[in-house]
C-alpha cells in the first residue's frame, strides 16, 4: 500500500470516527428525550441521584440525561423548586432549565380555616413546607407581638385569597409574606373606613368573623354587619350565637355541629360569650373572607338591632327594630326547629 492510500484510509477512518462521535454527542445533547409534559418537584437539599429518580418518568433515555447533567456540572448546582417540563425537550434544554432555577410559581389558596392546625394542613398540601414547621411558625408569639397581634388575634393576619409562592417556600418565608400581604390589604381606604367605625384592624376582623359565621349570604353580610355595629355603638351586648358555639367548642376542645343554641349554653363562662360580656370577643371565631371584612367596613344603612333566622327565606334572616317584633320572629323560628326535629 502506497503512502497516498494509507493517508486516505486514515482520513476516512477519522471522518467515520468523527461522524460517529458527532452523532453520539448530538443524540446525547440535542436529540428530543422528554416523553411527556408535567411538573418536576425537586425538594430542598435533594441529591443528584434523587433528581435522577424524579426525572426518570419524563425521560425516554436516562443515561444521556445523566451524561449531559454531569458535563454541565448540574450535580453541584441543584436548585429546589417546581419545574414545568415540556414534551420533546432535549437533554440540554432540560438541564439548562434545572440549572437556572427558573421554577413555576404555585397559586396557593385558603379560605375559612378556623384554626392554625387546619391552616397548616391546607398550606402543607400546596408547598414543600410540612404542617409541623408551618404550625410552629404560626404559633410564634414573639413574631405576632412584634406585628401587633396576640395568640387570640393572630389567625386574623391570614386573609383568605389566592397568593403566588414558589413551591419550595419554607414556613418562615410563608408567614413573612402573609404578614406583608396583610399590610397590603389594609390600604389607606380600608384603614380610614375602620376608623370611621371606631374599630382597629383586629377588631374589624373579629367582627367580620362573626358576620361570616352568622350568614353564608354575601349579599346579606352588610346588613348583619350594620346590626352588630349598631349594638356596639349603643353599648348593647352583641348576643351573637356563633360566639356561643365557638365557646362551646373551645371548652370541649373539639369540633362538633351545633344547629341550635340552648338557653343553658348562654351561661358558659367564656369571654367569647357575647351574651355575658359586652363588646367584641378577644379575637376572631373563624377566618373571615374578604366579603365579610368589607361588609364591616361598608355596612348597610339601617336601624335594626335584632335578627333571627328566617323560616321563609332559608339561609337568610328576618330583621327587627323592636324586641316585640323580634320575639315574634324568634317564636316562628323555634317552632320551625321543633317541627324539623332539631334539638341540638
Amino acid at each position: 500500500m502506497n503512502l497516498k492510500k494509507l493517508i486516505f484510509l486514515i482520513l476516512a477512518l477519522l471522518i467515520v470516527i468523527g461522524g460517529f462521535l458527532g452523532f453520539s454527542y448530538y443524540s446525547k445533547i440535542l436529540k428530543p428525550n422528554t416523553v411527556k409534559e408535567g411538573y418536576l418537584y425537586i425538594p430542598t437539599s435533594a441529591t443528584f441521584e434523587e433528581v435522577e429518580d424524579l426525572a426518570r418518568p419524563f425521560l425516554k433515555r436516562v443515561k444521556p440525561f445523566i451524561w449531559v447533567a454531569k458535563k454541565k456540572n448540574y450535580s453541584n448546582t441543584i436548585k429546589a423548586g417546581k419545574y414545568k417540563i415540556e414534551k420533546g425537550w432535549n437533554n440540554n434544554e432540560l438541564v439548562n432549565l434545572l440549572r437556572s432555577g427558573k421554577q413555576e410559581p404555585v397559586k396557593i389558596t385558603f379560605n375559612n380555616q378556623d384554626s392554625f392546625e387546619k391552616l397548616a394542613g391546607r398550606i402543607s398540601n400546596q408547598i414543600e413546607a410540612d404542617s409541623i414547621s408551618l404550625l410552629k411558625a404560626f404559633k410564634d408569639a414573639e413574631f405576632y407581638s412584634k406585628h401587633n397581634f396576640n395568640t387570640k388575634t393572630a389567625l386574623g393576619m391570614y386573609i383568605p385569597n389566592t397568593y403566588e409562592f414558589y413551591w419550595n417556600t419554607d414556613a418562615l418565608k410563608f408567614r413573612s409574606k402573609m404578614q406583608i400581604e396583610f399590610e397590603k390589604f389594609w390600604n389607606t381606604s380600608r384603614i380610614q373606613k375602620a376608623k370611621a367605625q371606631n374599630l382597629s384592624k383586629n377588631e374589624v376582623i373579629t367582627l367580620a368573623s362573626i358576620v361570616q359565621k352568622e350568614t353564608s349570604s354575601v349579599g346579606e353580610r352588610p346588613m348583619v354587619a350594620k346590626l352588630y355595629l349598631n349594638r356596639l355603638q349603643d353599648k348593647w351586648p352583641l348576643q351573637a350565637d356563633p360566639t356561643i358555639i365557638f365557646a362551646l367548642k373551645e371548652k370541649n376542645g373539639k369540633d362538633f355541629e351545633v344547629k341550635r343554641v340552648l338557653k343553658k349554653d348562654l351561661e358558659i363562662n367564656s369571654h367569647y360569650n357575647t351574651y355575658k360580656y359586652a363588646g367584641l370577643p378577644p379575637g376572631p371565631i373563624a377566618m373571615p373572607d374578604i366579603s365579610s371584612i368589607d361588609a364591616v367596613l361598608n355596612p348597610a344603612n339601617h336601624n335594626y338591632y335584632y335578627m333571627c333566622a328566617s323560616v321563609k327565606k332559608i339561609g337568610l334572616h328576618e330583621f327587627a327594630k323592636s324586641l316585640s317584633q323580634h320575639n315574634r320572629n324568634a317564636a316562628k323560628y323555634q317552632n320551625w326547629l321543633n317541627s324539623q326535629g332539631v334539638l341540638r
